[in-house]
């Protein structure tokens, strides 16, 4: 059984003070019900785990009945980090769970394709992030003021989610952060705790997450553009387990 936590309860603080980026409104409905709605259409899903701010469960269920969402899903309520959300989420996934792909709400323009690769892969060696290869020259600076190295940008990936992982993996090594009392800023930062191998699955379109205000005319622009041009997913976007 393969399952989706989708990360909702951030505040978006990028956004500017009392904006909920999630709820913001892109080609006529919420970002937050073009990423659900990828999940609730992707064959190699079955159930989705929604992790919502406390209080807001009524809206989400509100925006499930509104947008026809058929996909068995549930809510829990997120933690102070997006690390402690990630484990509610975990914690409430089936039994039968042995894949998850943890995805964050605020990327409404994942496709089916990407969601099956990830989960394809982490049911191969355990553990897998979509990414995209990194095109501009990057510097690095000790004090942000003067340039002090050159990484080759041949080897920098810029990961993104969805994230995938056996299930017993990523709660092993998000309790072993627990443990530690560390902070991580996305889940493969938790496997290399435990010597866990992350495998990177290539994004060839783009994936954007919205952060900013002049995310969404971008955003906008992929989703208008999917609409227009509908593919057919591949018979093996599947996973073989």
């Amino acid at each position: 059984m393969n399952s989706a936590v989708i990360v909702a309860a951030g505040q978006g603080k990028r956004m500017g003070p009392g904006v909920d980026k999630l709820f913001l409104e892109v080609t006529g409905r919420p970002v937050i019900a073009h990423t659900w709605a990828r999940f609730d259409a992707a064959a190699c899903v079955d159930e989705i785990v929604l992790v919502v701010r406390a209080g807001l469960e009524a809206t989400f269920a509100e925006l499930a009945a509104a947008c026809g969402f058929t996909k068995p899903h549930r809510f829990v309520t997120g933690g102070v980090e997006r690390q402690d959300s990630v484990w509610n989420g975990l914690q409430a996934l089936s039994p039968a769970s042995e894949l998850v792909a943890i995805h964050d709400g605020a990327r409404p323009c994942v496709s089916e394709h990407l969601i099956a690769a990830t989960l394809r892969a982490a049911g191969e060696v355990g553990a897998a992030v979509a990414a995209q290869r990194v095109t501009d020259t990057i510097k690095e600076s000790t004090d942000g003021q003067v340039i002090t190295g050159h990484p080759d940008r041949g080897r920098l990936w810029a990961v993104q989610t969805p994230q995938s992982f056996r299930v017993e993996v990523i709660r092993r090594a998000l309790a072993e952060v627990r443990r530690r009392g560390l902070r991580v800023t996305d889940d493969t930062a938790a496997c290399e705790l435990i010597g866990q191998p992350v495998r990177l699955v290539e994004s060839a379109e783009p994936n954007p997450k919205v952060t900013a205000p002049a995310d969404l005319a971008f955003v906008e622009l992929r989703l208008r553009a999917a609409a227009a041009t509908p593919r057919p997913v591949s018979p093996h976007s599947t996973p073989e387990l």
